[in-house]
């Protein structure tokens, strides 16, 4: 059962994938060519005197940057569909067999509620809430030197935030034949709310994003980053919930 469920949940992702980069060419990759251009047209603003030594190693630096092993043309087409998918396959699995291990767990729900719920749940504890504290910029812009250090602490954030929700739904299970279900839940979520907050207060903001970029295009580029891991984690949701739906009550309906 649990590699049936696995397949279905690979080949949902890959479809997730699609779609989603479908999404991002739209949405999203208009956001970086803006992005972009505004890198370059900075790059190629002659430097004060008073900073010949640093606008040249800027320039030093665009032109390193621009020798892309990747053209950028690849990178926002067969590129972009291609990092999805694998990456939408990848997901698909791990949904899967967190399926799996959650049905019949987290009450008497259906397969389609399960899968609800988990897209729901991981959407917001991967994507949402650590965005609040370190949300996405255009790759083109902010300083490279800190590149490592705010990736360091946003997926810091994230595994904190999926252990943080672990244990708030297994105490929130445990707490159910003594609260009840929703009394349970509501402790659950607040003990999860209230270490994340506390979390977002101790780690450091990090804001690398050029005084003078547009605001509109920040905007629109963190949206449709959001909406694009929307649409991977709605079309595991729903559709693997139908998938699930169908293969599990298959043996009672002979």
């Amino acid at each position: 059962m649990v590699r049936s469920l696995l397949i279905r949940g690979m080949l949902i992702g890959i479809l997730a994938g699609l779609l989603a980069s479908g999404f991002a060419w739209v949405f999203g990759e208009p956001q970086v060519d803006a992005a972009i251009a505004f890198e370059e047209s900075h790059a190629s603003a002659p430097a004060p005197a008073a900073s010949t030594a640093a606008g040249a190693a800027q320039t030093t630096m665009v032109h390193d940057h621009e020798e892309e092993p990747v053209s950028r043309p690849v990178q926002s087409s067969y590129g972009l569909v291609t990092g999805m998918v694998v990456y939408g396959a990848a997901l698909g699995g791990i949904f899967a067999l967190i399926f799996a291990f959650a049905q019949g767990r987290i009450g008497s729900l259906s397969p389609r509620a399960t899968a609800g719920l988990i897209a729901v749940i991981g959407f917001a504890a991967i994507m949402v809430v650590p965005q609040i504290k370190y949300p996405a910029n255009p790759p083109a812009v902010g300083n490279p030197d800190t590149i490592g250090l705010r990736t360091a602490f946003y997926f810091g954030l994230i595994l904190l935030s999926i252990v943080t929700m672990a244990a708030a739904l297994g105490t929130a299970n445990r707490l159910a034949a003594s609260f009840g279900r929703w009394n349970a839940n509501l402790v659950g979520a607040a003990a999860y709310l209230v270490v994340m907050v506390v979390a977002m207060q101790i780690l450091p903001s990090v804001n690398d994003i050029p005084a003078d970029f547009s605001a509109t295009v920040l905007w629109k580029f963190r949206i449709a980053s959001l909406g694009i891991h929307a649409v991977l984690w709605a079309t595991l949701g729903i559709a693997f919930g139908i998938a699930a739906q169908k293969l599990l009550q298959a043996p009672a309906s002979r």
